[in-house]
């Protein structure tokens, strides 16, 4: 199940985004303080016109368990292109939820914004991410060569896409 954040979800949200772990292939682990001034953001009202991030909980349905975090934000209005983005739980990952949860903003987002295309972005040593792209229908256009830095390690990433034309056919 997808839904917005709530206050409630402030120590899932926290022990994720401080997980090193979760992390490496993202970004460094920033202060509680960070976190909670972004956590605070993504319980505001959201509008796709804002060039801010979506950020919904994923949780099981049936007893409602945390298990990450899923969205994107529309970060091309002329081309009408979002980012996709996710944080799975460790004990949650590679169990499907990172793929399922893609999909369903996929289609949310081509229903109700008739986004065309959706990327996404990955270091080269994030297997499980870029599994959880192509299992979710995107196709890897490209590498972006020193294209990230965590800490002070410059990174090369996959750009992988996907267009609204490939589902809909």
């Amino acid at each position: 199940m997808i839904r917005s954040v709530q206050e409630k979800d402030w120590p899932n949200v926290l022990a994720l985004n401080s997980n090193p772990s979760v992390l490496k292939h993202i970004r460094e682990v920033t202060s509680e303080t960070e976190i909670k001034h972004t956590f605070n953001q993504r319980l505001a009202a959201w509008e796709y016109e804002s060039n801010q991030w979506l950020t919904l909980i994923i949780e099981t349905v049936s007893t409602q368990e945390f298990v990450g975090l899923t969205g994107f934000y529309r970060e091309n209005e002329l081309m009408n292109r979002a980012e996709v983005g996710y944080l799975i739980s460790p004990k949650q990952q590679g169990l499907g939820y990172g793929t399922e949860s893609l999909k369903a903003i996929i289609d949310w987002g081509i229903f109700q914004f008739n986004i065309k295309k959706f990327i996404g972005y990955c270091a080269v040593n994030n297997l499980g991410s870029a599994k959880v792209m192509a299992k979710s229908g995107f196709t890897q256009e490209g590498l972006l060569r020193a294209n990230h830095m965590i800490g002070d390690q410059i990174i090369d990433e996959y750009v992988f896409g996907l267009l609204q034309s490939d589902i809909r056919t």
